[in-house]
């Protein structure tokens, strides 16, 4: 049952239950999917017996996931692209649980391709005091460093629809814009001077070939590492949490979203996110001029993310997204 919905010119977004809303998508419609699915025993984002992350063991959590999965799978152009963002779980008895390997095996069985998993670094201490792991705890060192692991990373995993790909995703002049914090690289900067004077030196450039600008943007996104998204270019989020959260909840970054529609969808595609959360997988695609379609079950999130998207500005050449126009 869907509670409302908001539907203009740029997106479409339901406060509902993905099971309901997905079936209701025409097949083969959807360009890109991004979206980040509640993550197993590691968050509880709402009391509802809907919500995936109140599932009582990991089968049945799986079992859910897997309708997920199917559909998005069916609504998904052939040659596309689907981007999930993941982490390993923590059990409880202190053991890492593979969870986006069991992800991997849900899409290759519904007919992606398993590309590539591109890496975000976060600072540990950031780690630590956002989410209290005692792994990270430095007396450990000095106590039983057999206790001490490393901050563990997010994942993005990118998976490919089988099949041919009937319109590419073009960029025919290259990339123009960076998403993160650091365009250049050290030795990039000694070599060709500040990205500042590379985006004017390169702002009416025609020939992608000589376009030394998109040839360094590429080099950095290429990277398995994305090691400079900035933790908090999010969406506010503050507002949407209800007393039943049971930890602080952190909104996928708009740099890494910002990567993955640039990268994978063409102006004026449709970009999906069953799980939208405060809209941020809707809010990047309709900055960077495509159109969205967004699901969330939580009500307090979705009256948050009309309140976000309700901003939302045209990303430009010249017109680059001031950071603090967004966070918290």
């Amino acid at each position: 049952m869907t509670k409302d919905q908001l539907i203009t010119d740029q997106y479409a977004i339901y406060n509902s239950d993905s099971n309901f809303v997905l079936p209701l998508i025409p097949e083969n419609s959807i360009h890109l999917s991004i979206y980040s699915p509640p993550f197993a025993g590691l968050y509880h984002y709402s009391s509802s017996e809907n919500d995936l992350s109140n599932c009582s063991s990991k089968e049945e959590f799986l079992q859910h996931y897997e309708f997920i999965v199917k559909e998005i799978a069916r609504v998904t152009m052939c040659g596309r692209i689907t981007a999930v963002h993941v982490t390993e779980i923590i059990n409880q008895n202190g053991s890492n649980w593979d969870f986006p390997h069991e992800v991997q095996l849900l899409h290759e069985k519904y007919g992606f391709d398993y590309k590539n998993r591109i890496t975000i670094w976060k600072a540990p201490l950031k780690v630590r005091m956002r989410t209290m792991v005692r792994s990270l705890m430095h007396k450990l060192i000095v106590e039983d460093s057999t206790e001490c692991f490393t901050a563990m990373p997010d994942y993005v995993m990118i998976f490919k629809k089988r099949g041919v790909n009937e319109v590419p995703v073009t960029h025919p002049v290259g990339l123009k814009n960076y998403a993160g914090a650091n365009p250049l690289l050290p030795e990039m900067q000694e070599k060709y001077g500040s990205f500042e004077d590379l985006k004017k030196k390169y702002k009416d450039h025609k020939d992608p070939k000589t376009n030394k600008l998109s040839h360094l943007i590429w080099q950095r996104y290429a990277s398995s590492v994305w090691d400079d998204i900035r933790i908090d270019n999010v969406l506010k989020f503050k507002e949407g949490r209800d007393e039943d959260d049971e930890k602080h909840v952190h909104p996928l970054q708009l740099d890494v979203i910002d990567r993955l529609v640039e990268l994978y969808s063409n102006e004026g595609e449709t970009v999906l996110t069953p799980f939208m959360g405060v809209g941020s997988e809707v809010y990047s695609p309709v900055a960077l001029g495509r159109k969205a379609i967004g699901i969330e079950l939580k009500e307090s999130y979705y009256k948050q993310a009309i309140k976000n998207l309700a901003d939302v500005k045209p990303y430009t050449y010249d017109n680059e997204r001031n950071l603090f126009d967004v966070m918290d």
